[in-house]
């Protein structure tokens, strides 16, 4: 199990890296935007994130 999470973890680096390395511009400025929204919001779009992820998972395996 813990060579999968290490497997995942490198998978979540790698794509996290992609935006900054092809347009820098454009992910500054969206992450200038979400230092603007409330920490409601933040947590929103994190619990939605997370939930898609979770049925995207349960879909694939």
């Amino acid at each position: 199990m813990w060579q999968e999470l290490g497997i995942a973890f490198c998978l979540v680096l790698v794509l996290e890296g992609v935006l900054p390395f092809l347009c820098p511009r454009s992910w500054r400025r969206a992450v200038a935007q979400l230092l603007q929204l409330s920490d409601h919001r933040l947590r929103l779009m994190g619990l939605a994130s997370m939930l898609l992820g979770t049925a995207l998972l349960y879909l694939l395996h």
